[in-house]
């Protein structure tokens, strides 16, 4: 594992979706590795009133209710739709609930606008098909045709950003749970095993790119995944992000509390000031999600370990923080440079701090980038 660049869940956690499964005792739908319980315990993190001989570390925050519901509609014939704002982990829990279902979140499409119904059912190698003529030696089942032939759980990111043609051949195989290869005589239908399930993902903020029909829509069970914004459960992701970035960079270098409560209040201020806006124009491009807080600090820390004192500051915390969010010009620097002179600048004079740092540093990095 030490030499992938990023782990699938189920390898990352193997250890302990393996001690999970020992113990794990509860009735389990068709292939399902874990039972519903055991399963949202590996994604949610266990509580002493659980019961276990282990701790079962945390991997997603969220509401329970989020998980619960997207396991129940996973045991049932439905698919689930995850959408949300982005960043705000619709991905991360689509692949925990693959690994712990199927021990495999890779069976992934991803969605585009280049996306085609082969990409969803099946190809051909060429080649094989030139020397040996078609047949399922020469076919190339595509990740969801996998799912359905194992009985395991196949997913499609960004659902909305795909054809109509790939969505029309989705209906088909959510209803029928099979998938029809008219060049094959014999083996010309592959069924899916019980188990089989697809979990999509969709941006909301994608509506009007390629909007899902009603048929579609009557085949998932949608859960909407809210941007976070309470601060004790995001300064938990953003403590538990920050710890596997340092590990996985090997990094010694300590995030003061301080400049933790910097970034999120920051947020919190963007935030509120994009809600009480008149118009796109008066709002950052920024989704302003937790993801993108952990893009911040991560620009940050890696600042400061290979250009900097190897100490993370006010100053260079307020320089990714403008540079990450500053994507269009001159509308969100101006909204930015608004930020620092209404809302940073007096809490400067009043709180002190770290505040003042971040001031100079927000005010030199729009200074260079106007």
């Amino acid at each position: 594992m030490s030499e992938l660049l990023r782990a699938p869940a189920e390898t990352k956690y193997a250890e302990e979706l393996d001690w999970l499964e020992s113990v794990d005792d509860q009735p389990k739908p068709f292939s399902w590795r874990l039972s519903p319980k055991m399963a949202r315990l590996f994604i949610l993190g266990s509580e002493p009133s659980d019961g276990l001989d282990r701790k079962i570390s945390q991997k997603w925050y969220g509401d329970r209710s989020f998980v619960e519901r997207s396991l129940v509609t996973l045991a049932s014939d439905r698919g689930l739709l995850l959408i949300g704002d982005p960043g705000t982990g619709k991905s991360w829990l689509a692949e925990l609930l693959a690994a712990a279902i199927s021990r495999n979140s890779t069976l992934v499409v991803q969605g585009t606008a280049g996306t085609t119904e082969d990409h969803i059912k099946y190809s051909w190698n060429v080649s094989m098909v030139i020397a040996k003529g078609q047949s399922r030696e020469s076919m190339i089942p595509s990740p969801i045709m996998t799912a359905m032939e194992t009985g395991a759980i196949g997913r499609i990111e960004e659902l909305t950003r795909s054809t109509s043609d790939v969505q029309d051949a989705l209906i088909s195989i959510l209803s029928e749970k099979y998938i029809s290869v008219p060049e094959l005589d014999s083996e010309g239908i592959v069924f899916a095993k019980p188990g089989f399930s697809v979990i999509a993902t969709a941006n909301s903020r994608d509506r009007g790119v390629n909007d899902l029909s009603s048929a579609l829509k009557r085949r998932f069970n949608f859960v909407r995944i809210p941007v976070v914004t309470n601060r004790r459960s995001e300064a938990e992701i953003v403590r538990f992000r920050t710890e596997e970035l340092l590990s996985r960079h090997q990094l010694d270098l300590e995030v003061p509390p301080t400049l933790l409560d910097v970034l999120l209040r920051s947020f919190a201020d963007l935030r509120a000031s994009a809600a009480a806006a008149g118009s796109d124009d008066e709002k950052l491009e920024s989704a302003l999600s937790s993801a993108e807080q952990i893009g911040v600090l991560e620009d940050a820390i890696l600042h400061s370990n290979f250009f900097g004192a190897r100490a993370l500051t006010a100053r260079t915390l307020a320089s990714s923080l403008v540079g990450s969010l500053a994507r269009r010009e001159p509308e969100d620097l101006a909204i930015l440079n608004k930020y620092l002179h209404g809302v940073v600048e007096p809490r400067s004079r009043e709180e002190g701090g770290e505040w003042p740092e971040f001031l100079e540093g927000g005010r030199d990095t729009i200074a260079t980038l106007s």
